[in-house]
């Protein structure tokens, strides 16, 4: 189940199946104005710096942190996973030497941290073992198997599977992602078939697609329990005014993102 938290004005989202502190952050809470009003997240958006660099010291007091002492994606919706440590903390709204939609660690007392505004956030726990990971699902990246490669990256840390609690954050709904034929069929080639009630398709040709859902699906191919995964039933779209959603707003928007934190 997720579930609505208010620290200080700070409004985020978490999910019951994570035992790790971790947030889905919202619009709300921060100092960004105009168009990028309040809790923009968004380094490269077009936002004052000062202020993204407040929202972001607001995020990091949550977890205990510095402002450039957390790990962070660098999303091109492709499928690299990388496993970060603390020499990956990244330097708040300097460039980023790599390129991946995913980050995992072992690491404690090291957030992590990937980017959304309408595409899947993931967020994985395995709490026996002490791995975790952030990653973006678009649809590029989602069919491209980048949850296979991060489930394969945290076993490579000594995490299991059927161990890993996952939380699927706020993301466009089926309500609301509308789609060409290609993104159906490679869903469809992605989950060998296995697609029942994913989809929605219309007279005009188009299809409306549970991205959340196939990924969940996903997960359980892969080895998950059913049981521990949480999809969250917020749509972006629908709920422009807490959430970030490209679609909406045709990409003049900020960003939220997705946390997680070993204690």
């Amino acid at each position: 189940m997720f579930i609505e938290n208010n620290k200080d004005g700070l409004i985020y989202m978490s999910s019951d199946k994570i035992g790790a502190k971790h947030a889905f952050t919202t619009r709300y809470g921060g100092v960004s104005e105009g168009i990028f009003s309040s809790f923009n997240l968004g380094s490269n958006r077009g936002d004052e710096p000062e202020k993204v660099r407040e929202n972001y010291r607001r995020l990091c007091e949550l977890f205990g942190v510095g402002i450039d002492d957390c790990a962070v994606t660098n999303q091109v919706h492709k499928n690299d996973v990388r496993i970060v440590t603390k020499a990956d903390r990244h330097v708040c709204q300097s460039k980023v030497p790599y390129e991946v939609d995913g980050i995992v660690t072992k690491e404690k007392g090291l957030p992590i941290i990937c980017m959304i505004a309408d595409c899947v956030p993931a967020l994985l726990w395995d709490g026996e073992n002490g791995v975790i990971g952030a990653i973006h699902c678009g649809w590029r990246s989602s069919v491209g198997d980048i949850l296979k490669n991060a489930v394969e990256a945290m076993e490579s840390l000594g995490a299991r599977a059927e161990n890993i609690c996952a939380a699927l954050g706020p993301a466009i709904g089926r309500c609301c992602f509308e789609t060409d034929d290609d993104v159906p069929e490679a869903i469809e080639k992605y989950l060998g078939g296995d697609t029942d009630g994913l989809f929605d398709r219309r007279a005009d040709g188009k299809t409306m697609v549970d991205l959340r859902a196939a990924n969940a699906r996903r997960l359980v191919q892969l080895g998950l329990k059913a049981e521990n995964i949480d999809i969250s039933d917020e749509c972006t779209f629908c709920s422009h005014d807490k959430y970030w959603s490209h679609r909406y707003t045709k990409g003049n928007r900020g960003s939220q993102a997705a946390v997680i934190v070993l204690d």
